[in-house]
């Protein structure tokens, strides 16, 4: 019985020090990298907006999506922030302690997950696995990246992961199934991809469990009734229109060369309009492939270890979303599910279903629509490297032997870890400097200090929505903006943006016309905007040390 204590004791110290890393990994220099972008700049504004007014930035009063740039974005996560902007005040941290403290609370579920596909028996598999697949999700380059930001992608995963749990414990304690409800939607308030992907995962796991379903019906009925009630707010809204209609301004059918196709196909028939060009060539049929093609470029070793997504935003130079080594640990976790399918089909079916919402995007693959689908692929990972340990532990003759296997196998993980850490602190910001909003809190504090003797600050808008890091640094009256702004209609990507408040106006840069329409002005541009003969009294750099703006008093 001591020893038996003594071993738990042992394994609860290692889950301990897992905890201690993946809080590193996502609280290290949390508030300065990489810089603030657009969307966590509206995610805290609009938490600010909250606590100063009772509404969203535009005045919609406790919204459960926010308008925003005309995207409604999912507003759980704006609320989570609300109490920390309350605390910290509106800063990168108020908005990144969230997803941060999120993403380190997925890394035990996942533990959790692991634990309920190991052997009962007390003995190390029984830990193991556990062990590591909640090491390989803190480290994971996948998990790590949406961590360290205010991601609502992030979030939805963990209650995804969460709900996933309670269900798949619910089959035999049937009180769990109300729990899972709770999570799933909790999930469907928070990101957009999870109202495809939740279904479909309750759907396939109910039927794999089918008979167990069959033994509590009436517990089952209580959850979903509950279920229904607490998306009535959320189905009402997005019944509006403008929320089904972001949806759509971003959906497979919103692409259209697979409709180019079907003319340049049929062109192609001697009889265009002829029922052989109809049937063979039409929109149901072309628009599935398009979905087929995208849901399978999730699963492509090139976007998996190799370079990630096309994105720069969402990636990290000569990286995939995991390690390279990772793809013998993934293939030694299929040979091993093939051994003893049946306690592995709801994983299969998850990571079948992870990438379905980002397939029907015309972005693909996409690592932030598609991010649940780390869980699954993780737990495989995890069970394949568990695999590869017991056979060197099995197979490998003498201590020396054995041992010099496990650290040349430790050794290749380590370095993985390494140049992924590497290229994420050294390369990011420099190879992909226009991924964040580098250089903006720069901007803003040489406005903030100098800004009030000018009757206009003329600022570009070369880089993403820059009016909402403005209003974001420079903590400005929500109440005063919602009274002074004008949002513009959407752009050919379903954006709205604000061109003008206050002294501020944001637009194309062009020196010599705005020297003119904007007397006793700061001009602020890029360096192909501002001439090198310009009177350039300031040089905005980021801390990437990349210039991004020229400051031109007029």
């Amino acid at each position: 019985m001591i020893a038996s204590q003594a071993f738990k004791s042992r394994h609860f110290l290692v889950l301990f020090l897992i905890i201690l890393i993946a809080f590193v990994l996502r609280f290290y220099k949390l508030d300065s990298y990489p810089a603030l972008n657009a969307d966590e700049a509206a995610i805290g504004y609009n938490a600010y907006s909250l606590l100063e007014t009772g509404k969203d930035e535009h005045g919609n009063p406790w919204p459960i999506h926010f308008q925003s740039f005309n995207d409604y974005k999912p507003g759980l996560y704006v609320y989570m922030v609300v109490p920390f902007v309350k605390v910290l005040g509106l800063n990168e941290w108020s908005v990144r302690i969230p997803g941060a403290l999120i993403g380190v609370l997925t890394v035990i579920v996942v533990y959790f997950l692991a634990k309920h596909f190991s052997d009962k028996s007390l003995n190390t598999n029984y830990y193991l696995l556990p062990t590591l697949a909640s090491l390989g999700l803190a480290i994971s380059p996948w998990h790590i990246h949406f961590s360290r930001g205010g991601w609502e992608v992030n979030v939805a995963t963990f209650f995804i992961s969460l709900g996933v749990l309670f269900l798949l414990k619910a089959f035999t304690n049937p009180k769990y199934f109300i729990l899972c409800v709770l999570s799933f939607t909790l999930a469907l308030y928070t990101y957009h991809a999870a109202r495809i992907v939740v279904p479909l995962l309750v759907l396939g796991i109910g039927i794999i469990n089918l008979q167990s379903l069959k033994k509590n019906l009436k517990i089952i009925l209580i959850s979903g009734f509950l279920g229904i009630l607490l998306l009535a707010p959320l189905i009402k809204d997005f019944a509006s229109g403008e929320v089904a209609s972001r949806a759509a301004g971003v959906g497979l059918f919103a692409d259209t060369g697979p409709l180019a196709r079907i003319n340049e196909q049929r062109g192609e028939h001697a009889d265009y309009s002829g029922p052989q060009a109809k049937i063979l060539h039409n929109k149901p049929v072309n628009y599935t492939l398009a979905f087929l093609e995208n849901w399978s470029e999730h699963y492509w070793g090139e976007f998996l270890f190799l370079s990630g997504d096309d994105i720069q935003r969402n990636k990290v130079p000569e990286t995939g979303q995991f390690y390279l080594v990772e793809i013998v640990f993934i293939l030694a976790g299929f040979a091993a599910i093939a051994k003893n399918l049946k306690p592995w089909k709801s994983i299969l079916l998850w990571l079948l279903v992870a990438p379905i919402a980002a397939a029907l995007t015309f972005q693909s693959p996409h690592a932030l629509r598609a991010h649940n689908m780390v869980i699954p692929l993780t737990l495989i990972s995890a069970l394949g490297l568990m695999t590869i340990i017991n056979y060197l532990g099995a197979n490998l003759r003498g201590k020396l032997i054995r041992n010099t296997g496990y650290v040349i196998l430790i050794t290749i993980i380590v370095w993985g870890f390494i140049r992924y850490e590497h290229m994420y602190w050294l390369h990011m910001s420099k190879e992909y400097p226009y991924s964040s909003q580098y250089g903006v809190k720069q901007l803003a504090n040489f406005v903030t200090q100098n800004g009030q003797k000018y009757k206009n600050i003329v600022i570009t808008d070369r880089y993403d929505q820059p009016y909402i890091l403005m209003l974001f640094f420079s903590k400005y009256s929500p109440k005063t903006f919602q009274n002074s702004h004008v949002l513009t209609p959407r752009d050919q990507f379903g954006f709205s943006t604000v061109e003008n408040y206050d002294k501020f106006v944001f637009k194309q840069v062009q020196l010599e016309g705005d020297r003119v329409q904007y007397p006793n002005s700061l001009i602020i541009g890029t360096d192909e905007q501002i001439p090198k003969e310009a009177n350039i009294i300031k040089k905005i750099y980021g801390s990437n040390g990349h210039l991004y703006f020229e400051v031109v008093e007029n």
